[in-house]
């Protein structure tokens, strides 16, 4: 679907690469036979890794829905966010089986180790930092993700030493 005019008041930058293009390509592309707000706004995120404002104008648009729905619907989940994430993502589950067998103080260390006062962005940019209900490795726990690889078992050290290797690397890449 091309439109000519921009119901939204956005421009229609359609550039091959752009956000909006992006998030378009992701929303046509779901393979479900059933294309929702939800089910466009993870198709959106997943592929931008956030959610920007021409990313819920196209869902806006390609699910005849208004921008306030989208953004009713988008900010009920607290899943997605509206800016870009850092250039990597720690997780910590908190779940009732990681959370008995160590995890607060794990989380508790890690936050302050970062800078935080909770989940959020570090100051550097380097790391997205979450709390997770479930990272599905119970018999690990407590268990951790680091850009998207689980680890288990973790200790506040462990934590500490692979979240400074992540930085290790990322001065390495930058020189």
């Amino acid at each position: 679907m091309t439109t000519t005019s921009r119901p939204h008041g956005a421009p229609d930058d359609a550039s091959p690469g752009s956000l909006r293009e992006r998030a378009r390509r992701a929303i046509e592309e779901q393979p479900s036979p059933t294309v929702t707000v939800l089910s466009s706004l993870l198709a959106a995120q997943d592929e931008l890794g956030y959610l920007p404002y021409e990313a819920v104008d196209e869902v806006s648009l390609r699910t005849g829905s208004s921008v306030n729905e989208v953004w009713a619907v988008a900010s009920f989940y607290p899943n997605f966010r509206f800016t870009p994430p850092a250039r990597h993502s720690v997780e910590i589950c908190w779940g009732p089986t990681c959370h008995v067998l160590g995890a607060q103080p794990i989380l508790q260390g890690l936050v302050s180790h970062l800078g935080l006062d909770g989940e959020g962005d570090t100051e550097d940019g380097s790391i997205s930092f979450k709390y997770n209900t479930c990272l599905g490795v119970c018999p690990h726990a407590p268990a951790m993700s680091f850009d998207h690889e689980l680890a288990g078992r973790m200790s506040l050290d462990e934590a500490v030493s692979r979240v400074e290797r992540i930085r290790a690397a990322d001065v390495e890449q930058s020189a």
